[in-house]
């Protein structure tokens, strides 16, 4: 039968290709005119340990994962043993035929947490059972098992491509499995080529290389499998364009297109991922030419926000990206450019914590450190990304807060957002405008000293570069009156505090509501699901699911959490019977926010802090429960692996 949807696995030891493999498979797959979604997950050593890449495939948009797996593509025995159980009835799995003989006890990269789990719920004899054992009970619930000789076949390809050593093209494996699967799905073997070459496009020899490996894997599929896999993939008859953007691209795109001109970075997973996507690109075109960004990778995370304050000093816009020991290091940074006014943008991408925590893996964790993080009170807006589009978006307009109210801004991002990748369509350029607040270029008058923290009506003191002609200022750590002088006097430091807090006030009336909160659905519905971040996907899925059901329900995802829109979130909320909180941390911090600035209550929590992402399956799941009173008031997700 025709496929309109598939989701897809790919697994195997970290090192092994699985990125390059899912990277071809998306693009593939992008070309025959199907949405796309999917997420990485991997392990913070370098080699060796197990990494896996889940693709969702549609002919409708999609914005978040699923727990079933339609198709898993095993490189090694602790894939199969993993994920085995998340593939459907009817689904398949590919896996080396070597592995069937091999006993669960034999794996010795499987944690002993993870044997301990499952010893438990299947006995201390469960070790010793083979792959095949595992393969049959699958077989036993409707899964289709493809067993291939892939050593077999590398050395095929190896003799038919000249090569001697093995040890060459090991690495080819994870084409090799792509060949099968692209068989198995009966999928346009062109599109697959073509996927090939744009992978490897300055690499004329290497892609010729996998294009003879998958297509010996795909005629391998198709002459040993048959049709037994009762789904294909056919190429779509689709017009429109779409990028296949992951979500530090589209930060590091937003920034560009917003005018950002010098980012500093210390590298830190993740967010290294788009300061060397920016240094790879730091050469661009515009609609009006050529432009150009630096990129300066500093020796500590004190020295990239104290580089990214420097930098704005002298009117570039300009930015900087960490994730939270990172971020704990540049507090003392950001509290000197909070008392001096400098308009810097941090990139927070957040991580499982604390302490270096779960280097590679998911959380929200740090909502409130990043609205309270420094010493003494000083005025920040925090903004928070909850899909790939609006990370492109959201990184210009954080440009222009900065400016505009000359404060710090803290974009709020997560490894679930960083590390996923989505068709969409192209970014409308247009949608940005530049705004830089108030700008000096040059101090008329001589005779009168140029006041870089004058006091006005509206909290925002003219702003000159350094090296304007004529505007001397003074910048310090201390408090400072108008010219930027120490001073410690009473009245001086009463005028000076509520001329940097009340931006704050001024910030809040001006930003627009739908850069403040995103609502969905019918207002007043008897159920309110709130969340912010990268569970907006499996959110926005799973109230849509409900809806189609007959629930009465809605969405309000908060965007900027620093100021808070208290008035316009209350009255939502009062509007509603049931409201239930959606978030990737332990305490449910955003619940707590809202209870603190609005007075309301949030009714049941729904909460993730496993490391791994929130899915559409689960979200739904835990509402439905919660809705039909079958739930606890706290419900804890834990899927993933």
């Amino acid at each position: 039968m025709a496929k309109s949807e598939l989701n897809w696995m790919i697994g195997g030891p970290q090192g092994s290709g699985i990125d390059t493999s899912a990277n071809i498979f998306a693009k593939a797959c992008g070309q025959g005119g199907y949405h796309l979604y999917g997420k990485r997950e991997y392990h913070s050593n370098i080699k060796g340990l197990h990494s896996y890449f889940h693709l969702r495939v549609s002919e409708k948009p999609i914005s978040a994962n699923v727990n079933e797996v339609d198709l898993l593509a095993a490189f090694d025995a602790e894939t199969v043993v993993r994920h085995l159980e998340e593939v459907v009835s009817n689904g398949g799995v590919i896996l080396e035929k070597e592995d069937l003989n091999r006993k669960i006890s034999e794996i010795p990269t499987l944690p002993r947490e993870f044997l301990a789990k499952h010893e438990k719920r299947f006995g201390h004899a469960w070790a010793e059972t083979s792959i095949g054992d595992l393969i049959e009970e699958a077989r036993s619930r409707g899964v289709e098992v493809f067993p291939v000789p892939f050593l077999d076949l590398l050395k095929e390809v190896a003799s038919r491509l000249g090569i001697e050593k093995l040890s060459k093209i090991t690495r080819i494996k994870n084409v090799l499995a792509l060949g099968v699967t692209f068989g198995l799905l009966s999928y346009d073997v062109e599109l697959v080529d073509k996927s090939i070459r744009a992978v490897f496009r300055s690499k004329v020899g290497v892609a010729d290389m996998n294009i003879s490996a998958h297509r010996r894997a795909y005629d391998y599929a198709k002459q040993n499998f048959g049709d037994r896999f009762p789904f294909v993939l056919s190429k779509l008859d689709v017009q429109d364009k779409r990028l296949l953007v992951s979500g530090f691209q589209a930060v590091a795109l937003g920034k560009v297109f917003g005018g950002c001109r010098l980012q500093s970075y210390y590298p830190i997973t993740p967010a290294a991922d788009e300061s060397e996507y920016l240094e790879a690109h730091e050469v661009f075109g515009l609609d009006d030419g050529s432009g150009s960004i630096v990129i300066m990778q500093a020796e500590d995370e004190i020295a990239a926000v104290n580089m990214a304050s420097g930098a704005a000093l002298t009117g570039v816009r300009t930015a900087t990206a960490t994730s939270g020991p990172g971020f704990s290091l540049m507090v003392e940074g950001l509290s000197w450019a909070g008392n001096n006014e400098v308009p810097i943008v941090i990139t927070y991408y957040q991580r499982g914590a604390p302490s270096t925590g779960l280097p590679t893996r998911h959380g929200q964790d740090d909502l409130r450190f990043v609205i309270h993080a420094g010493h003494g009170e000083f005025p920040r807006i925090v903004l928070a990304s909850g899909d790939i589009r609006e990370c492109f978006y959201d990184a210009a307009r954080a440009l222009n807060y900065a400016e505009k109210y000359q404060t710090p801004v803290i974009h709020l991002v997560d490894k679930a957002i960083a590390n996923s990748s989505q068709s969409l369509a192209p970014f409308d350029k247009r949608r940005l405008k530049i705004e830089r607040g108030t700008i000096i270029k040059t101090w008329d008058d001589p005779n009168v000293n140029y006041k870089r923290f004058e006091f006005t009506n509206n909290y925002m003191s003219p702003r000159a570069f350094l090296g304007t002609p004529n505007a001397v200022m003074w910048y310090t750590g201390d408090e400072h009156d108008e010219l930027g002088h120490i001073s410690e006097e009473p009245l001086n430091r009463d005028l000076m505090m509520e001329k940097r807090m009340r931006k704050l006030e001024v910030a809040s009336a001006e930003i627009p509501l739908e850069e403040k909160i995103n609502f969905l659905g019918q207002k007043g519905a008897e159920n309110i699901l709130v969340s912010w971040g990268s569970p907006k996907g499996a959110v926005v899925e799973a109230m849509e699911k409900l809806h189609h059901e007959g629930v009465s329900i809605s969405f309000l995802q908060v965007r900027l959490i620093h100021p808070f829109a208290s008035k316009e979130i209350g009255r939502l909320l009062k509007e509603s019977k049931r409201r239930i909180a959606v978030e990737m941390n332990y305490s449910g911090q955003l619940a707590n926010i809202i209870a603190e600035k609005t007075g309301i209550p949030i009714d049941n929590q729904i909460v993730k802090y496993n490391g791994r992402p929130m899915t559409t399956t689960e979200v739904y799941e835990a509402t439905r429960k919660i809705i039909f009173g079958k739930a606890r008031k706290r419900e804890v997700l834990t899927y993933g692996s």
